[in-house]
């Protein structure tokens, strides 16, 4: 009989013990690294080839920086910037223009990002479930756009971002951020409040269309919030309110009085693919001069998620197309005094997606608050009662509301607020934070003509700042973290 080596009992628990930090090794870090090796090579988005820019923007004096006949500098606090020509040729101006202020933009993004995802490994796993799940994002986007963010892309050098996801990849992403934060159940975009007023209810007989712009995304987008001015080629110029780096509009007028804002909502199951909505609102706005025109325009449009867009036209004409992925459009609308905060009234009113927005958000009472205020303006309203409706912090009957109560049509959430005259073809911006700063006036007409160059010389025409803004209250606020409260 054979004696047995007493180190083998010893040494099998230690194979296997190996043997398991192997498997585990293989499982945890051999096999997540092979997925995310296949990921990147099979979910790349590829740019479309386009036509060869060139140029750099040159500050021609203090304050105005120029490219060809591309330009940007600032109206107040706001950034005012003119793109021209053809897709490419605005992509490429946008990037150069704005170089810096993408970058920030950007930054303050994946800072956030950072923040709310803190374990690198986990960030790198959701970025490759997205690009699986967005992997054919683009394929809905018209090949204007894609030309021209592929143009956007190509001057945004040198990309710092770059070794997150290449440059066109990323901003085909950041295009479609909007439909994105919207298939969210907690979607930052769900809280905005517009309103329409024609039929002698605003000043002089005009139309006008205000709207506050609830997105709670990073200061930045409020501090450093830009009107664009586009004329592209083959197009109706449009003015869009937005901030550096977006290719589309979520507010805007045309140079025929067209004039659009976008509100989140929820019914349907949001889709992978489709026509981002800020692509569809510029597209509304580079070929409808009326709302009728704007909404044969949307029939056949196929959006990733649902939302409404609210339209009005320099001859008074309101309308709210509610749109949802796989459903006909609802048009509803509407004459004098059109109120739209951010459930569905159409035929996917009864959408259980539509009663948890309903029942979970501030959307009624909002609504309601709105609708008092503006059965209370005297007909020929003046533009500063219409802002005044717009920066409304009370509840319902007047109430009191601790300051950025959610409740209130103004929150101090908005990024920005435009109060549109059709008519006039006047745009008013909120120079920030929020609705607390002067309102900045455009003279969209002027702007968008194809003679127009900025002078040193024209007046800055504004509102008053909310008396809130310099107040004790608001720095206790401020000091007290910025609390917001009311979520129902």
């Amino acid at each position: 009989m054979t004696e047995e080596d007493p180190k083998k009992p010893a040494q099998r628990p230690r194979a296997r013990w190996k043997r398991r930090l192997l498997v585990a090794f293989v499982l945890l870090v051999v096999v997540p690294s092979l997925a995310h090796v296949g990921i990147l090579a099979g979910t790349r988005i590829e740019p479309p080839t386009i036509a060869a820019t060139t140029g750099d923007a040159v500050e021609t004096r203090p304050g105005l920086r120029v490219l060809g006949p591309a330009y940007a500098r600032k109206r107040g606090a706001i950034l005012e910037v003119r793109l021209a020509g053809t897709p490419e040729e605005i992509g490429h101006q946008h990037a150069r223009l704005l170089y810096r202020e993408m970058v920030e933009n950007e930054g303050t993004l994946y800072d956030q990002f950072s923040h709310y995802v803190p374990v690198p490994p986990l960030r790198w796993l959701l970025v490759d479930l997205s690009r699986l799940e967005f992997r054919h994002v683009d394929q809905g986007m018209q090949d204007e756009r894609r030309r021209e963010i592929a143009a956007q892309a190509r001057g945004f050098s040198p990309d710092p971002y770059d070794g997150f996801l290449s440059t066109y990849h990323r901003f085909v992403f950041l295009h479609s951020l909007y439909d994105i934060a919207l298939s969210f159940e907690h979607s930052p975009l769900i809280g905005c409040t517009s309103f329409a007023l024609g039929d002698g209810a605003f000043e002089d007989g005009h139309t006008v269309l205000a709207r506050n712009f609830d997105f709670e995304a990073g200061s930045i987008f409020d501090t450093g919030k830009a009107v664009f001015l586009v004329r592209e080629e083959g197009r109706i110029p449009y003015a869009s309110v937005a901030w550096p780096g977006l290719v589309g509009a979520v507010s805007g007028m045309n140079a025929e009085g067209l004039a659009l804002v976008v509100h989140g909502a929820r019914a349907s199951e949001p889709r992978n693919v489709g026509e981002p909505v800020v692509h569809t609102t510029r597209d509304l706005l580079g070929r409808a001069r009326t709302t009728a025109e704007a909404i044969d325009l949307l029939r056949d449009r196929s959006p990733m998620v649902s939302h409404m867009i609210m339209l009005t036209d320099a001859k008074g004409d309101v309308a709210i197309v509610e749109r949802a992925p796989g459903e006909p459009i609802h048009v509803r609308r509407g004459r004098g005094k059109v109120p739209l905060t951010n459930h569905l009234e159409g035929p996917l009113a009864g959408d259980p997606a539509n009663k948890r927005v309903e029942s979970t958000t501030s959307t009624h009472p909002r609504r309601e608050r709105l609708d008092e205020l503006l059965s209370n303006l005297p007909p020929a309203a003046s533009v500063e009662r219409v802002m005044g409706v717009l920066r409304d912090k009370k509840g319902l009957g007047g109430a009191d509301l601790p300051i950025g109560h959610r409740r209130a049509l103004d929150a101090l959430i908005a990024t920005h607020a435009v109060v549109m005259d059709t008519t006039a073809r006047v745009l008013w911006v909120s120079e920030g934070p929020h609705l607390l700063g002067r309102f900045v006036r455009f003279d969209i007409a002027r702007l968008l003509e194809s003679g127009y160059e900025p002078k040193d010389d024209e007046p800055l025409v504004t509102t008053p700042e909310d008396p809130l803004y310099r107040s004790p209250a608001y720095e206790a606020w401020e000091k007290a973290g910025k609390p917001h409260h009311g979520e129902l």
